[in-house]
């Protein structure tokens, strides 16, 4: 069965996704999203830990931020499945906005202060909540089926490359103070949300089902009574959520590296330059074979990786094993998308989209807290250590446990 947008982009070069109009707004749009919210999470980060020196609130932004993102997923699910997919996003974006406007009134105000980082750290948990699940399931109306794998990887490789620039360019605005940051910030979120705004898309009717039980958790049951997808998702969840490191990052810059917001921006950049190499390679030669090797060789290397940077006191050494552990995190982000996207109908992409959006979200926000919470009790060499041997620890019981997912051969239906 075609997508919605097959018939739209007939006459197009369907082997180009930005041959697509729409799809290159989606595009363009989530590259200048993704680099304001990454300036933002440097600032903010940067900002609390001057303010407080603690690593236990460099966590507390982190759950603050997925405390909502979790009890809002499913409802975000329907909310997907229900409107228009482009206009939540772009009010999401709009929402962004409104939070670093604040946040830039306040510092230029004198006014920044813990309490309000953390309360505004909870409306960029709301956003997220309907932001991931809306972009997930987006990008498949905007492409035909047959270059939807190349688009994801396309759409990851812009993420990646805007990771990228986005802490660095945070860090090094930074020098400025905070106001210019923030500043930076409200602008892309504005042209993000306008490049959303503009997408036009064929989207067809669905029923207007009531919030019900049944319809909010009907994305649970779907992605449950798919064991392979359950495994892929729930490997990435607590391998990264043990292995993460990045609400560490300003201690191990200040403290551990000694370098200042410009060492902590190229820190956060790290592990996105190496999840872009390996989305470049993955969009030309796309894992089809073996997958399930791949995926638990790839989170296998996330963890000595993450071993590598704890133990590192030579900056260049972090950066590099923080690259590693992006490009290997790259592999196991790919895999899951194309096996969530391809095997899901429409009408539930925005709910199965919102149960994948708690994994990530679980995986990055929670396992920050988790880091300020270790590293409170053992040091940030002691915590980032535990997380890696964690890691490693997991890939060895899902192997165990997901027999099924180890033997993976294919990755992707024949469409």
């Amino acid at each position: 069965m075609s997508s919605p947008a097959a018939t739209a982009v007939a006459s197009s070069d369907l082997s180009s996704p930005l041959s697509h109009p729409s799809f290159k707004r989606f595009w363009l749009g989530r590259i200048a999203g993704t680099i304001g919210a990454q300036m933002l999470m440097v600032a903010l980060g940067w900002q609390m830990y001057e303010l407080t020196g603690s690593a236990w609130d460099l966590g507390l932004v982190g759950l603050y931020q997925f405390a909502p993102a979790l009890a809002l997923a499913l409802l975000a699910g329907h909310v997907n499945d229900r409107y228009d997919r482009r206009r939540v996003l772009a009010a999401c974006l709009a929402l962004q906005f409104a939070v670093a406007l604040l946040l830039l009134a306040a510092t230029q105000g004198a006014l920044a202060s813990r309490t309000l980082i953390l309360a505004l750290s909870l409306v960029l948990g709301v956003a997220r909540a309907f932001q991931m699940p809306a972009q997930q399931a987006l990008a498949p109306l905007l492409v035909p089926p047959q270059i939807l794998p190349r688009a994801l990887a396309l759409s990851s490789a812009a993420m990646q490359a805007a990771i990228i620039a986005g802490p660095a360019i945070g860090g090094f605005v930074y020098a400025a103070g905070a106001t210019a940051v923030y500043a930076l910030c409200t602008l892309l979120f504005v042209a993000a949300a306008a490049c959303v705004a503009s997408i036009v898309y064929e989207r067809q009717p669905l029923p207007h089902e009531p919030v019900t039980l049944k319809t909010l958790f009907a994305g649970v049951s779907f992605v449950r009574h798919r064991p392979v997808v359950l495994g892929a998702i729930s490997l990435d969840l607590f391998a990264v959520l043990l292995g993460g490191a990045t609400a560490l990052l300003p201690m191990f810059a200040k403290d551990v590296l000694h370098v200042g917001p410009w060492g902590l921006g190229l820190l956060r950049a790290a592990p996105a330059a190496g999840a872009l190499a390996v989305s470049l390679w993955l969009a030309r030669h796309p894992v089809d074979r073996r997958v399930g090797r791949w995926l638990f060789g790839a989170v296998a290397l996330y963890g000595v990786a993450t071993l590598v940077f704890a133990v590192s006191h030579v900056f260049v050494l972090s950066l590099l094993a923080l690259a590693v552990s992006g490009g290997a995190d790259m592999v196991s982000i790919v895999i899951r998308q194309s096996l969530v996207q391809l095997e899901t109908p429409d009408a539930m992409r925005g709910r199965v989209s919102a149960v994948n959006s708690i994994f990530i979200g679980a995986s990055n926000q929670l396992g920050e807290f988790e880091s300020g919470a270790t590293a409170a009790f053992l040091g940030p060499v002691g915590s980032v250590l535990l997380g890696g041997v964690g890691t490693l620890l997991v890939v060895a019981l899902w192997m165990r446990w997901f027999p099924d997912l180890a033997r993976r051969d294919r990755l992707t239906t024949t469409v």
